[in-house]
C-alpha cells in the first residue's frame, strides 16, 4: 500500500475528550424523557454512533425514539457544554501541527452534527489544521458505513489506498476497512483495545504522539 497522504479523524474520544460533557448531557436527557437509566459505559459504548441511532443500541425494545433522543440531547448539550470542559488529548496540536508541516492532508469525520465540530474546533485551536470537516449530519449514512470517507476523499482529491482513518472506536475501524483505506485505533479514547484489534486496525497507538510512527 503506498505511503499515506491522506488522514481522516475521528473527533469525540480520537482527538478530544468529551466523554464527560456526552456522559452528562445523555444522562440528563434519559432522566427528562423518563426511559430507563443506563450507566456510564453503556453510555460511552454508543459515542461514534450517529445521535438518532443511538436509541436503538441503549433501549432496543423500544420504537420510535430516535428524532425524539436526538432533540432533548442537542437541547441539553447546548445548557452543559460551557460548563462541562473539553479538552485536547495529550499531543494532539504539536502533532497535528508537524502533520500539516509535512503537507498532510487531514480532515474530521465525526458523528456528532457539522455545527458542533465546527465550534469545538475552533475552540480548541485545531480547525486551522484541517481541509475538511464531516459531521454526522453530512451524510445519509453513518460509520459504519464508508460514505463519510467517500465523501471526503471526493472533496480533497485523495485515494483510499493513500489514506488512513484513525478512532478509538470499532466503528471507526469498520468505516476504514469498509472504504479501503489503512486503519489505526486509538487506546486512550472510549473504546477497548480488544474491540479495536477484533475490528481490524492495521496499527493500535496508546499516544497520539505515536502517529506519525505508523504512517511510512
Amino acid at each position: 500500500m503506498s505511503k499515506v497522504q491522506n488522514l481522516i479523524f475521528d473527533f469525540d474520544g480520537t482527538l478530544a475528550d468529551t466523554s464527560k460533557l456526552i456522559v452528562a448531557t445523555m444522562q440528563k436527557s434519559i432522566e427528562e424523557l423518563g426511559l430507563p437509566t443506563r450507566t456510564e459505559d453503556e453510555i460511552k459504548a454508543t459515542i461514534g454512533i450517529r445521535l438518532e441511532e443511538i436509541p436503538s443500541y441503549l433501549w432496543p425494545d423500544i420504537d420510535g425514539l430516535g428524532e425524539k433522543v436526538a432533540a432533548v440531547y442537542r437541547r441539553n448539550f447546548e445548557l452543559l457544554k460551557d460548563k462541562i470542559s473539553v479538552e485536547l488529548f495529550h499531543g494532539v496540536k504539536e502533532t497535528l501541527q508537524n502533520l500539516s508541516d509535512k503537507g498532510i492532508k487531514m480532515a474530521i469525520a465525526t458523528s456528532r452534527s457539522l455545527h458542533s465540530v465546527e465550534q469545538l474546533s475552533e475552540q480548541l485551536g485545531i480547525r486551522k489544521y484541517f481541509d475538511y470537516l464531516l459531521g454526522g449530519d453530512s451524510v445519509c449514512q453513518g460509520k459504519p458505513n464508508p460514505e463519510s470517507i467517500y465523501k471526503i476523499l471526493n472533496s480533497i482529491g485523495g485515494e483510499a489506498e493513500k489514506s488512513m482513518m484513525i478512532g478509538d472506536m470499532s466503528v471507526d475501524i469498520m468505516m476504514g476497512k469498509n472504504a479501503g483505506t489503512k486503519t489505526c485505533g486509538v487506546t486512550y479514547g472510549n473504546g477497548k483495545s480488544t474491540e479495536l484489534k477484533k475490528a481490524g486496525a492495521d496499527f493500535i497507538i496508546n499516544s497520539f504522539l505515536e502517529l506519525p510512527g505508523t504512517l511510512e
